[in-house]
C-alpha cells in the first residue's frame, strides 16, 4: 500500500505563528513552495499561511507585511494526515475538506507536506484529474 509518506515532500519547513509575513513570503521564495505550515507557542500545528493568504489578506487590504504575523492570517484547525495512511485516506481528506496542501505527520512531528505537485507525481492521470475536479468544483480560487 502507497502510504502519505511515500508520496510526500520530505522536509518541509514550518514557522512560529509569530513570524512576520515579509519574512514568511521571503522563506516561501527560497523555499520554492507557496505554503508554509504555522505552530503556536507550543511547536503545535496551528494553521497553514498561503502566498494568496499573505495578498489577499495582507497586501490586497493596503496593510503592511513588516507588521503583521503568520498568526493574524492563520484561522481554523488546520487538516493533516498520519505517515502511515494510505493514498486513498490522503485523496479523501483533502477532497472532503477541500484542501490542497497536507502536513504529514508522524506523532506530533511533521514529517511533510503533500501538495498538488506530489500528487501529480504520484498518481495516475485519471486519479489526478478526479482529485482536481472535486477539489475545483465551485471554488472561487
Amino acid at each position: 500500500m502507497t502510504t502519505a509518506k511515500d508520496i510526500m515532500h520530505a522536509g518541509a519547513a514550518w514557522i512560529s505563528d509569530g513570524v512576520m509575513l515579509d519574512r514568511a513570503a521571503e522563506l516561501m521564495r527560497e523555499l520554492g513552495v507557496g505554503a508554509l505550515p504555522v505552530s503556536d507557542d507550543h511547536e503545535r500545528l496551528c494553521g497553514i499561511l498561503t502566498d494568496r493568504d499573505i495578498v489577499v489578506g495582507c497586501v490586497a487590504l493596503g496593510r503592511d507585511p513588516s507588521r503583521v504575523t503568520a498568526g493574524e492570517l492563520t484561522r481554523g484547525t488546520p487538516r493533516w494526515i498520519d505517515a502511515d495512511a494510505g493514498v486513498d485516506r490522503v485523496l479523501r481528506e483533502m477532497i472532503d475538506h477541500r484542501v490542497r496542501r497536507l502536513p504529514v505527520m508522524e506523532g506530533e512531528r511533521m514529517v511533510g507536506m503533500i501538495s498538488e505537485a506530489d500528487l501529480a507525481r504520484h498518481l495516475s492521470g485519471e486519479e489526478v484529474g478526479e482529485w482536481a475536479a472535486r477539489i475545483y468544483a465551485g471554488s472561487d480560487d
